[in-house]
């Protein structure tokens, strides 16, 4: 962070060209009361759920979450695209700037074609049984080609490891040019006890939706240890949530790594984990590698608001001693770092256009 006595040079449309002292930048400075940021990296959301705000109670658990958002998504269109554009337009007047926007059908398109917000779109792939593994690897192909069509940055994901095949999982690692990868990752403990031992509240989800999971045997490890293996491209992958990885999963993620030539992020989303379960990760485990973690909205399903700084918040209300520095770096130059998009966002640097946003009291508004 610099210091109050510096001034930010830009062009008329934010194009960053300099920051000086404030005795060398001469007359008609522009003075605001409170501090100035790059605009926000959202680097988890789903826009196109926008419709479900306030509609799926708090604090059931992840299993309780996930049914109802399957049961509860059939709306008109026209009422999930007029939620979308108001969504959109609640991020862009939060300061945020670029998104990683979580995709299960095409809603968003004609909203993001507008180019108020930039998109990597994450067009999730999900099938747990193996027999439906090329069946659901070719719808979410079809999305991936309108999307492509479209828009210039998007990739083919997996939903969560509760949730796909090592079928899949083994489609999407070789799928061509298929760089940048998102899942939700260890979001409750049940999912690591799925995997460990076949058990938790998982199988009550699988009962709910008729999936039989007699094919499944546990790994005895971890999800992330079960799953992160499967990707051996050198993807950069980010990983949601994180709620329940462990200080052993983080040594466990660095070595695969190093085999793999991955990098891993992790993005945390505060609000949704308190919103769904009540939990938050244990920020400390993971401060070894600051540089590598983003911040996230998740969805109106999920949370209240688009609203980075209100996750920059809440980790500042839950966990005292961190610093506000490393928490902006988080919103904002780590984010851009994850969806490879720091040439241009994340930074006040020369010739970057990364938007600009004013914190004052507690609240975000975008200047530019």
């Amino acid at each position: 962070m610099l210091p109050a006595d510096n001034v930010l040079v830009t062009e008329k449309d934010g194009t960053i060209k300099a920051i000086i002292p404030a005795d060398e930048a001469g007359d008609n400075i522009e003075t605001f009361d409170g501090m100035l940021s790059p605009g926000f990296i959202n680097c988890h959301c789903h826009l196109e759920l926008s419709h479900l705000k306030g509609l799926i109670p708090k604090k059931t658990g992840l299993v309780d979450f996930v049914f109802k958002v399957v049961t509860e998504r059939h709306f008109d269109e026209e009422v999930i695209l007029a939620a979308i554009e108001t969504a959109e337009n609640e991020m862009f007047k939060n300061g945020i700037v670029a998104v990683g926007d979580i995709c299960n059908n095409t809603f968003t398109i004609a909203q993001k074609q507008k180019g108020k917000l930039w998109y990597h779109n994450f067009i999730e792939t999900s099938g747990f049984p193996p027999s439906v593994a090329e069946e659901r690897f070719q719808r979410s192909l079809g999305f991936y080609d309108s999307y492509s069509k479209a828009l210039p940055a998007n990739s083919i994901v997996p939903h969560a490891p509760y949730s796909v095949s090592p079928e899949i999982f083994s489609i999407i690692n070789t799928f061509p040019n298929n760089h940048l990868l998102s899942i939700h990752n260890q979001e409750t403990t049940d999912e690591n006890e799925l995997f460990k031992n076949g058990t938790g509240d998982f199988l009550r989800m699988f009962k709910k939706m008729n999936i039989d999971i007699s094919f499944f045997h546990p790994t005895g490890k971890t999800s992330m240890q079960t799953w992160l293996p499967y990707f051996t491209k050198g993807q950069s992958i980010i990983l949601v949530h994180n709620v329940a990885t462990t200080k052993e999963d983080i040594a466990f993620a660095k070595l695969q790594a190093q085999t793999s030539g991955c990098s891993i992020y992790y993005c945390l989303c505060p609000n949704a984990n308190l919103y769904i379960s009540n939990t938050l990760p244990d920020i400390n485990l993971f401060l070894s590698d600051y540089n590598n973690i983003v911040l996230g909205t998740d969805s109106l399903a999920s949370n209240d608001e688009l609203s980075i700084l209100e996750e920059i918040n809440t980790l500042q209300k839950n966990f005292l001693a961190l610093e506000q520095a490393m928490l902006f770096q988080w919103a904002t130059l780590n984010g851009a770092k994850a969806l490879g998009i720091d040439g241009s966002y994340g930074s006040f640097e020369k010739d970057k256009k990364p938007g600009i946003v004013l914190i004052k009291e507690g609240h975000a508004k975008r200047i530019i």
